[in-house]
């Protein structure tokens, strides 16, 4: 028996009674049919659609190359199995930086061609023109601050973000201003721990965390980092909870003899 009350669906709503009573919101990403319904049938509380796709799926170096119909693609595939888990959906880059109107486009794209429940932007006061655009047509939006993997040519490394008090300070004012503009949450990465329990504390909506410590409202890892089916990644926020690439490489390993040494398929397996 959970000691969390069972909800029929997770909503934002639902999201931010969890943080008033302090219950932690479990997220992990998935991009496809299958692994999305055992993400809900396990019970998690929000999959992301991320832009971690473009890695993870596609095998780019970087996040940059996803396109928005790609994003829909995944994000398609993933509404197919979900009934109970949030489904929240990266725009990708270039869909909303710097043009509110286009921004507008892609989050409804989205939204109508996949079926989701909101999208996720990276950046604060740069994009706000955005954020307001996308929430006016009641679309709801999930933050992202600290490292933003988009902006990876501008940073030009994945080090810890805001260690300095400028940056900081900067972070800080840009979670109060997405607040303010009406998003439901903010994931913030690879942050000093004490930064996300101060942005956590201050503000009233949930923080997602991805290397931002343990004392924001909830946690977020990619699934095949999770799983350990990607092992090249390794940094000091990852658990990695399986090794299924060695276990999927033992599997393989075996159906290879057995189909050399025809021990596959056997009598029973025939018709």
């Amino acid at each position: 028996m959970s000691q969390f009350k069972e909800v029929k669906k997770v909503t934002t709503h639902v999201l931010q009674e969890m943080k008033l009573k302090g219950e932690k919101i479990a997220v992990l990403t998935a991009y496809d049919f299958s692994m999305a319904g055992i993400l809900d049938d396990a019970g998690i509380d929000m999959i992301l659609v991320g832009d971690s796709a473009s890695n993870v799926m596609a095998g780019f170096r970087t996040t940059l190359p996803i396109t928005l119909n790609d994003m829909i693609y995944h994000a398609s595939s993933v509404m197919r199995a979900v009934n109970r888990a949030i489904v929240v959906v990266d725009l990708p880059f270039g869909t909303y930086q710097g043009n509110s109107k286009e921004a507008l486009n892609s989050a409804i794209k989205i939204m109508k061609e996949s079926g989701a429940n909101a999208v996720k932007m990276e950046g604060g006061r740069e994009i706000i023109e955005s954020i307001d655009r996308i929430l006016s047509a009641g679309i709801p939006v999930l933050g992202h601050l600290g490292l933003t993997p988009q902006s990876i040519h501008k940073f030009g490394t994945y080090v810890v973000r805001a260690t300095e008090k400028n940056e900081a300070d900067k972070l800080m004012e840009d979670a109060h201003l997405l607040e303010e503009a009406g998003c439901f949450g903010i994931v913030l990465e690879k942050i000093p721990s004490k930064l996300g329990a101060r942005v956590t504390k201050e503000l009233k909506i949930p923080t997602i965390g991805i290397g931002a410590g343990s004392d924001v409202d909830g946690q977020v890892l990619v699934l095949h980092d999770m799983l350990g089916i990607t092992h090249k990644f390794s940094p000091r926020f990852l658990r990695r909870y399986h090794n299924l690439r060695e276990e999927i490489i033992g599997s393989v390993h075996t159906y290879i003899n057995d189909v050399k040494t025809v021990n596959f398929p056997n009598e029973r397996e025939q018709y």
